[in-house]
């Protein structure tokens, strides 16, 4: 090994020693960057691997009354380490450590995706989950979130073995590690329309059936659980547009469209730092710039969203914190949807992963921590655009992305202190 990569090794491994042990310093002064991490591990977690623990066949028949909106799945297996005496801090910290993995498959992806690429840029780009707020907050306080991430990306990691090889065994594992995924964190389930999009276009009649099928009987204790048994805590109750007021789900996609757009947009807005991009802009027609303005004033009519929800994003809460009105918000939402509609413009991949994202999206409520780092991890593998090649080319680009990190954990120490 030459003495220059071998400098780089060395500077690589201790950028990862100092954000791993910036993690578990976060751990240890209960760091709490999402601000409701801390409140959901409390309250609705810890009772649930508390409960387990004690009477596993009484908690899952009752779920319902935790008002939780995720699986059980993971929160049994901590409760199994609970029922062998680790304390709750301890479950805490294995946790902290299980969440690790999604760093390292992602690093798997960016690997097996760009062989040419050098090494070291890639460990830099995985390590930068490190400062993800969203990363941080539910490594630190255990989520099913994280767990259900890690999943999701293996199933991506097969799904990119099987666009480069095309062999059925990646079908089989890209499929198993989805519905696992799907099983610890439903909203990705619905990311088995894209896959079976592209096998579709690829495989034979018989062979799609065959998967289909295979989804099916995988799903059947889940549909058991939800609908045979009657314990459907995906409609657990949220805050609504009052105190009183209580809402689990909400089909007002004009909410959705605007909110994550905007939301996609802050977390592409390091890789929008591109002058190509503008002459990129220049090749719409006329006619598609009409047809975006079209949906955003349709969106714009039926937006309803308060700050009673919760959430909203970051746009959003600036735009109502700062403003003391939403004109912000809705500009940027324009903004938004025309980047977007342009990522789509005659790109159906990208269109379908957009739209998945809308729809995973059932409850009334949006969350920054749906999203984060869910549109890195997407940008780098399954998103078709030529501003990962220009994110290569340009040697600081390594620099805005961590820059984009530091300043998003900056807004929320601002949002925490100041405005909760």
């Amino acid at each position: 090994m030459k003495d220059s990569n071998i400098s780089k090794y060395y500077k690589t491994l201790s950028i990862f020693l100092f954000l791993y042990l910036s993690l578990v310093f976060g751990f240890y002064i209960d760091e709490n960057l999402n601000f409701g991490a801390i409140g959901d591990w409390l309250h609705t977690d810890k009772p649930v691997i508390e409960a387990l623990s004690a009477d596993i066949k009484k908690t899952l028949l009752t779920y319902e009354s935790f008002g939780h909106r995720h699986s059980p799945l993971y929160l049994i297996f901590l409760s199994f380490f609970h029922k062998l005496g680790l304390s709750l801090d301890s479950i805490r910290f294995l946790h902290l450590n299980l969440s690790i993995f999604l760093v390292y498959y992602f690093y798997k992806c960016l690997t097996f995706k760009f062989e040419k690429i050098d090494k070291n840029l890639l460990l830099l780009i995985s390590f930068s989950l490190f400062l993800s707020p969203t990363f941080r907050s539910l490594s630190i306080w255990p989520s099913t979130r994280i767990i259900g991430l890690i999943f999701f990306v293996i199933s991506i990691y097969e799904f990119l073995k099987y666009q480069k090889f095309s062999k059925e065994k990646y079908i089989f594992k890209n499929l198993l590690f989805l519905i696992l995924s799907s099983y610890i964190s439903p909203n990705f389930s619905v990311f088995v329309i894209y896959f079976f999009f592209h096998y579709i276009k690829k495989e034979n009649l018989m062979l799609i059936i065959k998967y289909l099928i295979f989804c099916g009987i995988l799903s059947l204790p889940a549909f058991y659980y939800l609908i045979i048994l009657d314990i459907n805590f995906l409609t657990a109750t949220t805050p609504g547009s009052s105190n009183e007021e209580k809402i689990g789900l909400s089909l007002n996609f004009a909410n959705k469209i605007l909110i994550i757009s905007s939301i996609i947009l802050f977390h592409l807005s390091p890789f929008l730092l591109n002058k190509s991009i503008f002459s990129e802009f220049k090749k719409i027609k006329n006619l598609n710039l009409f047809i975006f303005l079209i949906i955003f004033l349709i969106c714009l009519f039926y937006f309803n969203y308060v700050p009673n929800y919760t959430g909203g994003g970051v746009f959003f809460q600036i735009s109502y914190y700062f403003f003391n009105n939403y004109y912000f918000f809705y500009f940027i939402s324009l903004v938004s949807i025309f980047i977007l509609c342009f990522f789509c413009y005659k790109n159906l991949n990208n269109f379908l992963i957009f739209s998945i994202l809308i729809i995973s999206n059932i409850q009334n409520t949006i969350y920054h921590k749906y999203y984060d780092p869910l549109i890195l991890i997407i940008f780098f593998t399954i998103i078709s655009n030529y501003l990962v090649k220009n994110f290569f080319i340009k040697k600081n680009s390594i620099y805005y992305l961590y820059t984009f990190y530091v300043g998003f954990i900056c807004l929320r120490l601002v949002k925490n202190y100041f405005f909760a």
